[in-house]
This record gives structure tokens, sequence and C-alpha cells, in this order.
């Protein structure tokens, strides 16, 4: 167990430094105009610390975009691969990942941003519930001071502390911001998955057990993040939102004007371009489609052998 947490330490202490780094740079900012204890100064902060980590994350998210769209493109393909290898899961997986290679497609990277930013929140999380719990050995963490950690912890903001959670204050203001915050997070989660599957998603990927998989994740997801929003420190829980609301709005923008193709956003944007005048984009996965279906050789029509007139009278009916 001590090797493991040494393990942990060496990956997330350099986390601690870059989260509370940042942090503070903006808590500086904002301090300028705010009182540096205000508690809607380290909320800002905590805002500006999910700006920067959001705008960090845009090339992931591009190659995210592209990823997705590739996917989308070679389905026709994976599903020929599929029937082709059914009873040979081995070689199909072998020829699956040949396709992916030669296309420079990875299909983890839909999950990269999500991913890279979870040591983020962790790292937040550490950095404010350690304010929180301000003992003997001071508070700070990373580049944060035991007087950083000693402001964070008493800042408020409309009544309610932002290092307290849910669980472990008697602040009724603490309580309704956090189950506030709570509702938009799980609001914004559901929007935005919503929104994915009904408008970026082609009508052949909205069925079969991944699709099943996915409807359930619609659902399951906002009870997960709402039981957990009660653990998480206020602060945490304003990173979270700004978090989801920065990915809703991003997500929105992608879609309506560089939408995967085959999907009905793409279809939207084709009857935009065509009532604005525009050279309407044609769709690259119906011309994939339709390139299969003329690949495909066509059946040729058995024409009967010429015969002599004198053998076709014998052959016919009387």
């Amino acid at each position: 167990m001590g090797f493991l947490g040494d393990i942990g330490s060496a990956i997330m202490t350099p986390l601690y430094y870059a989260v509370s780094g940042i942090l503070l740079v903006w808590h500086e900012l904002f301090s300028q105009v705010l009182p540096e204890t205000s508690g809607y100064t380290w909320v800002l902060s905590i805002i500006g610390l999910t700006v920067t980590i959001r705008t960090l994350l845009i090339p992931l998210f591009v190659k995210q975009i592209k990823s997705s769209r590739n996917m989308q493109l070679l389905q026709p393909q994976i599903k020929a691969l599929q029937q082709k290898y059914k009873h040979d899961r081995q070689k199909l997986q072998q020829e699956q990942m040949k396709l992916f290679q030669d296309t420079g497609t990875n299909p983890l990277a839909s999950c990269l941003p999500l991913i890279l930013q979870m040591p983020v929140f962790f790292a937040l999380f550490r950095v404010i519930d350690r304010a929180a719990q301000l003992g003997d050995d001071g508070g700070g963490r990373g580049f944060m001071t035991d007087q950083d950690a000693e402001q964070l912890q008493g800042a408020t903001l409309l009544g309610a502390r932002i290092a307290d959670t849910f669980i472990n204050t008697d602040l009724i203001g603490t309580r309704v911001l956090t189950m506030t915050l709570v509702v938009i997070m799980v609001a914004t989660q559901f929007i935005t998955q919503r929104q994915l599957m009904a408008k970026n998603m082609p009508a052949d990927a909205l069925s079969g057990p991944y699709a099943q998989q996915q409807k359930m994740l619609l659902y399951i997801l906002p009870f997960v993040f709402a039981i957990s929003g009660v653990i998480f420190p206020l602060g945490v829980l304003f990173y979270w939102v700004t978090s989801n609301i920065w990915t809703m709005g991003q997500q929105f923008y992608v879609i309506r004007n560089n939408p995967g193709p085959g999907t009905p956003a793409f279809k939207a944007k084709q009857e935009r371009d065509a009532k604005k005048g525009r050279t309407v984009t044609e769709d690259p996965l119906e011309s994939a489609k339709q390139a299969e279906i003329e690949a495909k050789p066509k059946p040729t029509r058995n024409q009967p052998k010429n015969k002599a007139r004198n053998q076709r009278k014998k052959g016919g009916k009387p």
C-alpha cells in the first residue's frame, strides 16, 4: 500500500502545484477589483481555473471530433468486417485494428478530454478539501500557503461557505446552494449527452448493444452525479458546473457548424446552406454508402445459348 501511495503521490503532487498555481494567479487578478477574502473572488478564481483547463483541452476536443467522425465514416466497413469474420473474433479484432491504423482513427479519442480532466478535478478537490480541514499542520497544498487556505476556508458566497460540503455543514445557505448546483450539474450533463445522441449520431449508430448502453448511461449518470455531488465541496461543484456549461456550448457550436456526416445536424446544415444560397456540402457518409453499393458486383443474367432452328422446334411445345 505504501508503494502504491508513493506512485499516487508522484502523479498527483505536480497536479496540486499546477491547479493551486493557476487558481492563485486568477485569485490575484480578481483581488485587484474585489476583496481577496471574498467568496466571489474565490469562486471567480475557480471559474477562471476551469476556463484555463478547458482552453488547454481544445486541441484534444478537436481530435475527439475528428476521431468520432472517422468512426462514423468507417461504420459500413466495420459492419462488413463483422459479417465476414463473425466466427473468428481474433481475426476480426486484428482487421479492425488494421483499419483504424490505416485511417488514423483512435476509438478511445472520444474519452480523452474527460479522462484528462479527472486528475485535475481530484487535485482541485484535495486542494479545497485540505483547506476546509485546516488543522495543526496547516491547510496549504501545492503553491497554496496556510494563509491562502485559511482565506478559502472562511470565504462565503450568498451565505454559503465554498469549502464546505452538503453533509458536513449546518448552514442552510450552503445546503441550498449545493443542491442548486447539483441540479444544474445533472441537467447540463443530461442535455449535453442527449444533444449528442439526438443530433450528431447517424441512424445506424442508434441501434445495437452499444446504443442501448449509451441510452442507459444517459439516464444513470445523472443519478450518479446527484448522489456524489453531496460529498463535493461547493467550490468543486462550481468547477464541474462551469465545465459542463463549457462542454454544452462547445458541443452545440461544433454540431451546428461542423456536424458529423449522416446525422440530423448535417442535414439541418445542408438545409441552412441551401436557403442562404451557399454550396451544399456533400454528405461523406452517404457517399461512402453509395460507393459501397456501386462497388458490389452486379448479378449477371444467364442468356440462353444460340440453338439451331430445328433444335428450337424440337424443344418447343407441339
